[in-house]
């Protein structure tokens, strides 16, 4: 049995040994020493390195592993170990071409990373034996806290004939060999895609049925969780009881990470690890917002839960535009734990001197020595190492009464009929813009939520006192009973546009939208159109006095029933007599619905008034415009509020909380150190006791963290 949880906060880099050493420079345990210098205390290795392990087919070197290991003992550090297999070694590919994921574009070719088909046998053998050499080679190692399987795993856009036969393999199990149930689920009749004979079974590659390209979709994701869950199953037999196995997951990337991913369900992949793990990047400097941290952090949380997870990998100075500026690192990495994570780790340690990511910098520049980046890392890391910071800091845990239902099947499905277009063409807008739409709306309004899982359980919803359901396309029955159930109980619901449009198999509900929940909302509509930038949208009732805004997008014409309150409706002429945001009390609750999207200044006013009749704005509301506030219990039962200034102007507030200044604003000079002259000048300390009300003054890019 292995831990859920590490024993104090983890602050590190990933470390490189074999990068250097390749160019003739040793410099291993000066990097130790400085790594100590700035109060890091882990570092990960080895889950880029087969070829460097296994140079030749069962041939094995595992030196610079035992270096970093060795290294890392010596200077009291600890070691994440990761497997090797997210990128392939060029005798493999010579000895199975197979090996490369087939995409729509073709068969695969030898270089970049992530490359690999990860249900090919061949891969799937290889892989295994290096993994079996490499743990059982290291487990034993005092240094080794925990594990890392994998990196940053999709299946890679593969429709390998592999991966198409197990598919098939699949819909024979779940439709009981009868395809003729499988042609009424997935509606092949039309335009002659049905499927008459499981030996006929068509290539899915350029299917015209988002039915069948959804099942696709969603079989590829279960196999990165399957993937997983193999390689932990390997790893467990080498790891101790005192060692965890993690994994670091991703999000959609849209030049730093923005959303759901599209191939990986990470509410189920994360079952196959003990500590989910994370990778967030960002904008830094003026686009600095706090934003991607929290919705990766609360996306990341909430895939076990609610429980503690590890940031694995995150930007030090990253790529061109991203150096932060003085004060931003700290603050960022603050920032990580007010969400939850018990680990902060840069990828990586210093700027790699070859290749495709040369330019993606680590704590060091390609010099190697101290600059402002590493020497602010320092100021984070041993205010965390102190015990009346980190140990009031650690195991942060959160109970939030807002969660957003989110769906990897209405993802996909929302990238197939686009929602501009209902074709996958002829529209930009994305499932995860709505969600981020709604997410950032609540984030600017110092309102936390947690993530569900459209197939989350009636008592997991019921945990909760408002859910948001952005753009919830596919909903199976179940879902839409338990959000019956939720309301009727007195919960309060808030969809958007798109949603509850088809079951999980991407079939169009046939009844009146929304399917079966017309009488929850008090409304229902069979007709949408583009707006064409031309149709404002006009508030009224408690929104009364928000300015009127075009809606983007699309727009539902909503008919509301006569006990229906509306709170926005349409000021064009021909679409006047349509509402465009309802509320509707049902049972002992209430749910609102959103039939367009909304610009960030109005869905921020229209969640605003949500949140306030919901009852669910928090302490923090009142600080909203001008610091975020992000909130937990500790392990010794305090509340820690987290009062955090992403901004370059300094700002004072009154304080939410009353307890102890855990974590005071200090000044980081250009040098990345802390200016103590004008730190001195700051009135708010570490240690000084606050009461509710009480003025409270936070510098640019800065943050106070008090407990009580």
């Amino acid at each position: 049995m292995s831990r859920n949880e590490v024993d104090h906060i983890l602050f590190g880099a990933a470390y490189y040994d074999e990068y250097l050493m390749m160019k003739g420079i040793d410099r291993i345990d000066e990097d130790m020493k400085m790594m100590k210098d700035a109060g890091l205390n882990v570092i990960r290795i080895a889950e880029s390195t087969w070829s460097t392990c296994e140079p030749q087919p069962g041939v094995f070197d595992f030196t610079y592993v035992d270096r970093a290991l060795d290294a890392a003992q010596r200077a009291g550090i600890d070691v994440i170990v990761g497997t090797p297999t997210y990128a392939v070694p060029s005798w493999l590919v010579k000895l199975d071409p197979s090996v490369l994921a087939v995409t729509p574009n073709g068969q695969g070719k030898y270089g970049a990373r992530q490359i690999m088909d990860i249900v090919n046998a061949t891969y799937r053998f290889y892989g295994e034996r290096v993994i079996r050499k490499l743990i059982s080679h290291v487990a034993d190692h005092p240094a080794v806290i925990g594990y890392q399987v994998d990196n940053e795993t999709k299946y890679y856009d593969s429709v390998s004939d592999d991966m198409q036969r197990l598919f098939v393999k699949y819909l024979r199990e779940k439709f009981h060999g009868d395809l003729d149930e499988l042609n009424h689920h997935f509606g092949l009749d039309y335009w002659s895609n049905r499927i008459d004979s499981w030996e006929d079974f068509p290539d899915v590659t350029a299917t015209i049925n988002e039915s069948l390209g959804g099942e696709f979709d969603k079989f590829r994701r279960d196999q990165v969780r399957a993937f997983l869950q193999w390689q932990t199953d390997i790893v467990r037999e080498y790891a101790h009881d005192d060692q965890f196995i993690t994994h670091n997951f991703d999000f959609e990337w849209r030049g730093y990470s923005f959303g759901v991913q599209p191939a990986v369900d990470h509410f189920k992949a994360a079952t196959a690890v003990d500590i989910t793990g994370v990778d967030i990047y960002h904008s830094t400097e003026d686009d600095l917002t706090g934003k991607e941290i929290a919705f990766g952090g609360d996306m990341t949380r909430s895939t076990k839960n609610g429980r503690n997870y590890l940031v694995l990998e995150t930007e030090a100075q990253g790529q061109h535009g991203w150096v932060p500026f003085p004060g931003q690192l700290r603050l960022q990495a603050y920032s990580h734990l007010a969400s939850g994570a018990d680990m902060v780790e840069y990828w990586h340690w210093h700027s790699i001197h070859n290749s495709f990511e040369t330019y993606w910098k680590g704590l060091l520049s390609h010099d190697l020595e101290p600059n402002p980046t590493y020497r602010e890392a320092g100021v984070f890391g041993h205010e965390v190492a102190s015990p009346e910071v980190g140990e009031r800091l650690v195991h942060l845990s959160k109970r939030n009464k807002v969660a957003i239902m989110v769906s990897n099947e209405s993802l996909t499905a929302l990238d197939w009929f686009l929602i501009e277009a209902g074709f996958p063409f002829g529209g930009t807008l994305k499932y995860n813009d709505v969600v981020r739409n709604m997410y950032d709306a609540l984030f600017e309004l110092n309102v936390e939520c947690d993530f569900i899982p459209s197939d989350a359980s009636a008592e997991r919803i019921a945990g909760y006192e408002m859910i948001v359901t952005p753009a919830l396309y596919c909903a199976p029955q179940e879902t839409i009973d338990n959000l019956r159930t939720f309301v009727a109980d007195g919960g309060h619901l808030v969809s958007t546009m798109r949603s509850f449009v088809s079951d999980d198999e991407v079939s169009v509900w046939a009844d009146r939208a929304p399917h079966n929940l017309t009488d929850v909302f008090g409304m229902t509509y069979n007709q949408f159109t583009r707006p064409n930038g031309h149709v404002s949208v006009e508030f009224s009732g408690p929104l009364a006095g928000t300015p009127s805004t075009d809606a983007q997008a699309l727009i539902e014409l909503l008919d509301a029933g006569e006990d229906t309150e509306v709170l926005a409706g349409y000021g064009h002429y021909a679409w006047k007599d349509y509402a465009a945001v309802t509320r509707h009390a049902f049972g002992k609750g209430d749910a609102e619905w959103i039939a367009t999207l909304l610009d960030a200044d109005s869905i921020r006013e229209v969640m605003r008034e949500a949140v306030d009749h919901a009852g669910v704005a928090g302490c923090g509301a009142a600080l909203a415009g001008k610091v975020a506030v992000r909130q937990g219990v500790n392990a010794k039962g305090e509340t820690v509020t987290y009062l955090l200034n992403y901004s370059a102007d300094e700002v004072t507030v009154a304080s939410p909380v009353a307890g102890d200044v855990v974590v005071a604003p200090v000044v980081i000079a250009t040098d990345g150190t802390v200016d103590g002259e004008a730190t001195s000048g700051v009135a708010l300390k570490a240690g000084d006791v606050v009461k509710v009300g009480d003025e409270l003054t936070i510098g640019r890019w800065n943050l106070a963290v008090i407990a009580g």
